[in-house]
């Protein structure tokens, strides 16, 4: 065990140091803004919301920069931008790439030239369930406060159609698993009843399956039998697998070709549940 954690921390100090070194070599350097907003019978919006397997950490490469007039995200500033990754900026110093862009081309395809998707990033990395309850401040981010705030601007201009979900790395833990399953349903619910639509696409990703040692490895798969229970007790919410996809050095955090993967799966979960499918077709 000793020699594994000398290993692993190594590994972490090469991959750190090599992250801030280039991590922000690829981001955007210039803000786009639209042109003109959509109607908003014509701009879907989607929450992002969770810790930082939502807010990712993913390096980003060009790829993950390329625009699309038609996808969208709020900023800080509460501002509509053209999307480009990272898309959350809550915590600068280790802010990367996470799985909206690849959620919403993936969704493009399906939806008529019309529709503009819009993304609103919520997530804060290492932020527990209760603090999502309590609206505690967390890494500088009033929670449900920030949540209530970008999602009602949000609403001013589009409709919400669904929330995308990532969180539990956190609450696995002895003390916390138990109380698990109906804090996050508690929270869930909230989020709809904010937003006023108590059927409201909610769709959750598992946690990874790579972590280690052992025995986070057994929490993490303790919180994930829990969230695959959650759609059991909430009607129009739904689970995405991940136990083949991949992480970091860090053995927490999916890497960029996992949160691509995972942004795609988000909108396959999406299509199959809202029937765009059939209606494309």
């Amino acid at each position: 065990m000793k020699r594994y954690l000398v290993l692993l921390l190594a590994g972490m100090a090469l991959w750190m140091n090599g992250m801030a070194q280039d991590r922000r070599a690829n981001f955007p350097k210039k803000v786009v803004y639209p042109r003109e907003m959509p109607a908003k019978k014509n701009f879907w919006i989607f929450i992002m919301a969770g810790q930082s397997n939502m807010a990712g950490r993913g390096v980003v490469e060009p790829q993950d920069t390329v625009p699309n007039s038609r996808i969208l995200a709020m900023n800080l500033q509460d501002k509509w931008v053209v999307a480009k990754e990272p898309l959350h900026r809550y915590q600068p110093k280790v802010t990367g790439m996470d799985s909206g862009l690849s959620f919403a081309r993936e969704l493009l395809k399906h939806v008529g030239d019309s529709i503009t998707i819009g993304l609103v990033p919520t997530a804060v990395g290492g932020s527990s369930i209760q603090y999502w309850m309590d609206d505690s401040i967390f890494n500088g981010v009033h929670l449900w406060s920030n949540f209530r705030d970008k999602t009602g601007t949000a609403m001013k201009y589009g409709e919400v159609k669904g929330i995308l979900w990532h969180q539990g790395e956190s609450d696995a833990f002895p003390a916390k698993i138990p109380v698990y399953k109906k804090k996050v349903e508690t929270v869930l619910t909230r989020f709809r009843t904010f937003i006023g639509n108590d059927s409201l696409p909610i769709i959750m990703g598992e946690l990874g399956s790579y972590t280690r040692p052992p025995l986070r490895a057994k929490r993490w798969a303790e919180i994930n039998e829990i969230i695959k229970t959650v759609p059991n007790d909430l009607k129009n919410c739904y689970v995405v697998p991940t136990s083949d996809l991949t992480c970091n050095p860090d053995y927490i955090h999916f890497n960029n070709k996992s949160q691509r993967i995972l942004g795609k799966r988000y909108a396959d979960k999406f299509i199959q549940v809202t029937s765009l499918k059939q209606e494309k077709k």
